[in-house]
């Protein structure tokens, strides 16, 4: 009974560590962010061709004890309206953002104030991917930080994360900061 009772607890002190966590994450961001390629980068390790998502792409990425499972809905101005309905039961939010873009950086913060006002995702930390780092003429995180006003998002915990899609640069530093964050 002593030996049944000891192995129990082993069992459950095991599982209380070796647990994975999962985690419903939204990946949004205008059309041409680089939504795709960093999801399949992610999933696959490699760059495949990507066409504009009309709808959305879903895959499981395992990172450390986290199981993410990301939907990469399109975001094309006429799709944008249907976010909402990803909205619901996700844990936190993935906002692609191409660096270069810079006539739109008041469209994508018109977009994160849109969705960060909505109940469903109330608290939801919000991970910046400020893609496509390595071309000439992308923003500065401090740049981005500023043209994005994100000093005003006081709700919820968010990081900007420096990435390059098609080589993976940065993507797993932002994953760990959604990690240690949904801990």
């Amino acid at each position: 009974n002593k030996h049944l009772i000891m192995g129990q607890l082993i069992t459950r002190i095991y599982n209380l560590f070796d647990s994975k966590q999962s985690h419903r994450i939204l990946m949004i961001g205008l059309d041409a962010a680089g939504k795709t390629t960093m999801l399949y980068k992610l999933k696959v390790g490699e760059v495949v061709s990507t066409t504009p998502t009309i709808g959305f792409n879903v895959e499981t990425i395992e990172y450390k004890n986290i199981s993410f499972t990301v939907w990469d809905v399109g975001g094309q101005n006429k799709i944008r309206v249907l976010w909402r309905h990803y909205y619901q039961n996700s844990s936190a939010v993935i906002f692609v953002l191409d660096s270069t873009d810079i006539e739109r950086f008041d469209e994508a913060r018109e977009e994160i104030a849109r969705f960060s006002e909505d109940e469903s995702l109330r608290g939801a930390p919000i991970l910046i991917m400020c893609n496509k780092q390595d071309m000439k003429g992308a923003a500065t995180i401090a740049e981005v930080m500023e043209k994005l006003n994100l000093n005003q998002i006081r709700d919820r915990k968010w990081y900007c994360q420096p990435t390059v899609a098609t080589t993976g640069a940065g993507m797993y530093e932002g994953l760990e900061w959604l990690s240690q964050t949904l801990k």
